[in-house]
């Protein structure tokens, strides 16, 4: 079974699956979809991008009842930024269904919002267990009528100690109710909580998930006092779209990213002391095409899932194998390949025959390129913020309407457009950004001003 046809799925889900374009199905989605579909609990080992959020994302609107205005489905992630992606994919899947609430609640912004949001029931939440948990005990989120409870990147969340929160949610969730696991790696823990909490679950491996999209991986052996000097060279040999750099520390994510700032990169350091704001439009910047270098450590990158991602360089090998492979997994995805360049010191062999030794097959080693001249790398976009969004009722359509309506752009010079609930971000072709903010300043979006700035180079 490869087809979203052979499902037996309501009018509205094939509607919605017809207008996203998905046609065939990933192989995590052909295994795991009709034990999801026949009410069986899962214990799914799927890693980034291969399809498994609009599995459980068609699981959840299955057995949903639009009519009945209560919390039915309840999905946890890791992170603010996966909890968007999946709310947006169940939002997406949901179009054709009249009237279904999709809450996120994550923390790092004030509880009051969440609490009037609240006010009037969900059909489904996505959270982060942190405030899910304080939301459910202060009696402002009802789980008597819940039916699914999703565990989404459930390694991670037990790696970023959230084990006792998942817990605390789960013992006061409905006993009779679906259970869904998704895990990129199923550990012992994870088979722990599967024993305490499913109900004999399908399991779900799809042994070839990692090489559907096959990654290139190259390593080089470099000076440590070389590696910055190598990575610019790698970046301007490659020239990759986008390109995510992991360092081991955070001092090292501020210094590289510094560094290539001061060599005409567009570059952006992504760190634990940027605050929310900063840190969505850092990666709404990358996302969008408007910045090339994302620098980042791995407890900062958790949760990123940036889609079309060509290339990611570790300028350390990560401290263990594992490790290793969840950062190159973020390239060569969704039938796209990959490239994955690793920078090994002479004292980081031992990690670097360690990952050898994970994988089961030889590394790649290969000579830097020369050092020759090349112009730099410049971002094909600009980012402009518009201070508005989901609460001024502001819908990517309008922004678009004005873009190529008033202000004259062809569709073309427009990007990726990201609402935000106070805030929305348009992607400009450089060349036109100008011209995009002269005639959004001087017009009007859906018959109102708003203020508009530039986010980036």
């Amino acid at each position: 079974m490869n087809d979203f046809a052979e499902l037996e799925l309501s009018e509205p889900l094939r509607r919605a699956l017809g207008e996203v374009g998905y046609l065939e199905m990933t192989p995590v989605q052909a295994a795991s979809l009709p034990p999801i579909l026949s009410g069986r609990d899962v214990l799914a080992q799927a890693r980034t991008g291969s399809g498994k959020t609009a599995a459980f994302a068609l699981g959840l609107l299955s057995t949903l009842d639009a009519t009945a205005v209560q919390l039915q489905g309840l999905v946890l992630c890791p992170t603010r930024e996966l909890a968007d992606q999946v709310s947006r994919e169940v939002r997406r899947l949901a179009r054709f269904i009249p009237n279904v609430k999709v809450l996120t609640l994550c923390g790092g912004v004030p509880l009051r919002p969440h609490l009037a949001s609240l006010a009037h029931e969900p059909h489904i939440v996505v959270g982060t267990p942190g405030r899910v948990l304080e939301l459910i005990e202060k009696n402002a989120l009802p789980l008597q009528a819940l039916k699914m409870l999703v565990l989404d990147e459930a390694d991670r969340m037990l790696d970023m100690g959230f084990a006792e929160a998942i817990g605390e949610i789960i013992v006061r969730t409905p006993r009779e109710r679906q259970t869904l696991m998704f895990s990129a790696t199923i550990p012992d823990a994870i088979r722990g909580i599967s024993r305490q909490f499913q109900s004999k679950p399908a399991d779900v491996t799809v042994e070839s998930a990692n090489d559907e999209n096959p990654i290139e991986q190259i390593f080089f052996e470099v000076e440590p006092d070389a590696k910055v000097d190598a990575l610019a060279g790698l970046l301007l040999e490659h020239r990759p779209d986008s390109a995510v750099v992991f360092c081991n520390t955070r001092q090292d994510v501020r210094m590289v990213a510094g560094e290539l700032a001061s060599r005409e990169f567009s570059v952006l350091a992504l760190h634990g002391e940027l605050d929310q704001r900063e840190r969505e439009e850092m990666l709404v910047r990358f996302a969008n095409k408007s910045a090339n270098i994302l620098v980042a450590s791995d407890v900062a990158a958790r949760g990123l899932d940036i889609h079309e991602l060509p290339m990611v360089i570790n300028l350390d090998i990560a401290s263990d194998a594992d490790t290793h492979l969840h950062r190159i997994g973020r390239t060569g995805r969704a039938g796209r390949s990959g490239m994955a360049l690793t920078l090994c010191s002479p004292r980081e062999i031992r990690r670097a025959n360690m990952i050898e030794d994970r994988q089961g097959g030889s590394i790649r080693w290969e000579k830097l390129p020369p050092n020759v001249h090349r112009e730099p790398l410049i971002p094909a976009f600009v980012t402009l913020a518009v201070d508005a969004g989901r609460q001024d009722k502001l819908r990517p359509g309008d922004l678009l309407g004005a873009l190529t309506g008033d202000a004259g752009l062809p569709g073309s010079a427009v990007g990726k457009i990201d609402v935000f609930p106070t805030r929305t971000y348009v992607a400009i072709a450089r060349e036109l950004h100008e011209k995009a903010m002269q005639r959004l300043r001087a017009g009007k979006i859906k018959g109102r001003t708003f203020r508009i700035r530039r986010i980036s180079r």
